[in-house]
């Protein structure tokens, strides 16, 4: 694939796959301008694929070997072989500062889901999470525009930590979901402390007692609430746009939080989710916000 027409084919796959994959991100990144809208979708892109396979149903051995192979042809850029994902990633990160290097930890990730990786500790979960959500943080800052004088390494920092904090709240959500295909992401020492062991009933739910698991899922969630308050302190460092396209995804992610604070329960009887009607209106306030 070359030329004008061949990148143009390419980006446009690229939109494909994030206008029909990215239920929540896509609301926030529509608010940003067509050039950074579309380097934004080639970096989703390539990130979902990622995620893909890492959550897929062949043989572990097999989403190994292909995980390792997604790793090699990044590394291989700007030499993408004619695949349309990774023609528009190699011509976005041509024009714009993307740290191509942050795929590999979510490559390492993904392969730590694979391998069916437990963590002992909350700190053990919070840097799987910046492997696989918070160097999304920092791929899609190098997309963003900064305001004049901000600090570009102070900024990633804040778009790690943001990360984390979507990520907290994508495992608390997904909670029985993960559990029904074996992965526990909840620390040992945190289900220990309430006496919680994930383990499933007869029907497929949790059997733990309900109030030790409403205050674990609680208490969780309060911890991923402070990890939003540091993580927003990124939108100043933002320009209108990019600021607006954070505050949005953050803002629905957020808002799921605070229905799993106020109703912990919530995630053991359907898929806490928002409404499209809500979502938009996240979307349209942070427009409003930012002041564009």
């Amino acid at each position: 694939m070359s030329g004008d027409a061949g990148l143009e084919r390419a980006y446009r796959e690229c939109a494909r796959v994030t206008r029909t994959q990215a239920r929540n991100f896509s609301y926030g990144i529509r608010l940003l301008r067509p050039d950074r809208r579309a380097a934004l979708c080639a970096v989703y892109a390539v990130a979902r694929r990622v995620d893909d396979i890492g959550d897929g149903d062949l043989p572990a051995a097999t989403r190994l070997a292909r995980l390792d192979q997604v790793r090699a042809a990044l590394h291989r850029l700007p030499d993408a072989g004619g695949d349309p994902v990774l023609v528009a990633l190699a011509d976005a990160a041509a024009r714009l500062p993307i740290p191509l290097a942050a795929f590999d930890e979510l490559v390492d990730g993904c392969l730590a889901d694979v391998r069916g990786t437990r963590y002992e500790t909350f700190e053990e979960l919070v840097g799987y999470c910046r492997c696989v959500a918070g160097s999304i943080g920092r791929l899609s800052l190098g997309v963003f525009d900064l305001r004049p004088g901000a600090d570009r390494s102070e900024a990633a920092e804040l778009a790690d930590t943001l990360g984390v904090a979507l990520q907290l709240t994508n495992i608390l959500r997904d909670i029985v979901e993960d559990r029904g295909v074996g992965r526990i992401y909840l620390p040992r020492r945190d289900l220990d402390r309430f006496g919680c062991t994930l383990d499933l009933d007869a029907d497929g739910g949790l059997a733990d007692p309900s109030d030790r698991l409403a205050a674990l899922v609680r208490w969780q969630a309060q911890r991923a609430d402070r990890y939003y308050r540091t993580g927003l302190r990124l939108l100043p460092l933002l320009d209108r746009r990019s600021a607006a396209c954070v505050a949005a995804m953050a803002g629905i992610y957020h808002r799921l939080l605070t229905r799993m604070i106020t109703d912990p329960l919530a995630v053991t009887r359907h898929r806490v989710a928002l409404s499209g009607w809500e979502k938009a209106y996240v979307a349209a306030r942070a427009m409003t916000r930012s002041g564009s």
